[in-house]
């Protein structure tokens, strides 16, 4: 199954595709059995589940491809990759593309950041030149050697220098060729809609739990122009609450009895896939 060409050719029907963010595998497949048409695997996700830590360029370019290649194994509708900068040169570049291609997966992002990079919601962001990211952008484009991976050019620009330089990166790097263009950080409306008036053709948009984005429905998204929407911390963030909550009342009452709605075994293994290898241990297994 090619993914890549899955997501071409849903980019290519009405509609805008929504994303949410899977931080690991078990959120992967719950993101495709909600009916969404795509999978957001987020760097600030995949770094607090395996590593615990933030989002500043902790995990390497192996670890995240590993990530990817696990997300697309257990699910079967296009994943879309955060891909940081690159990890490192042109040569770096070129093989990153080329490991994503071997993981399956459907689209990256790159972004315009120096090391040590940052989410593109925190405070600190440094930039590259854009004619740099530019070139770093077409070495992408080349490397997928003819196969159908998507690149998505991201710029952090926008909290660290403002929304026209957001913009004006954008168009730089639509016209280096990328599939799709991505102004990250924006966490008011008022900047959802001055890159949606000023940034034609296919473009993301990502919305962040706790700002006044939320406000925005998908269909508003859509009638803005926007082809694609992240939302990249939702599961995490819900899941952590739960979590800690679960964690609290079992800590107070000394039994998980109120720790909160949970699924059953049952519906956590048919989540996690036991029924097919209890089907092969049936068919194949020693008796």
């Amino acid at each position: 199954m090619n993914h890549a060409k899955n997501l071409k050719h849903r980019l290519s029907q009405p509609g805008i595709v929504m994303a949410p963010g899977a931080p690991d595998s078990v959120s992967a497949r719950l993101v495709e059995r909600a009916g969404f048409d795509a999978i957001y695997m987020t760097g600030f996700g995949a770094t607090a589940t395996r590593l615990g830590m933030p989002d500043i360029g902790l995990l390497t370019q192996t670890e995240m491809a590993e990530h990817a290649r696990n997300m697309v194994r257990a699910t079967s509708i296009p994943v879309i990759a955060d891909a940081d900068t690159g990890y490192g040169g042109p040569s770096n570049i070129h093989r990153t593309v080329r490991e994503y291609i071997q993981a399956g997966v459907a689209a990256i992002h790159l972004e315009d950041q120096v090391a040590p990079k940052r989410c593109g919601q925190m405070a600190g962001i440094r930039l590259m030149e854009a004619d740099e990211n530019v070139l770093r952008l077409k070495a992408a484009l080349e490397s997928r050697e003819g196969d159908d991976l998507l690149v998505i050019g991201r710029t952090d620009a926008l909290p660290a220098a403002g929304v026209e330089e957001a913009i004006r990166r954008a168009k730089l790097y639509q016209d280096a060729g990328v599939d799709l263009v991505f102004v990250d950080g924006i966490k008011k409306i008022a900047e959802v809609e001055a890159v949606a008036r000023a940034v034609e053709g296919p473009k993301v948009v990502s919305i962040v739990d706790g700002n006044e984005t939320t406000a925005l429905t998908a269909k508003d998204l859509e009638e803005l122009g926007f082809s694609v929407v992240f939302y990249a911390v939702t599961a995490l963030f819900t899941a952590t609450r739960a979590m800690a909550d679960a964690f609290a009342a079992l800590k107070a009452n000394g039994t998980p009895a109120n720790a909160g709605p949970q699924h059953t075994y049952a519906e956590f293994t048919e989540i996690v896939g036991l029924p097919f290898h209890q089907s092969l241990d049936d068919r194949f297994g020693a008796h």
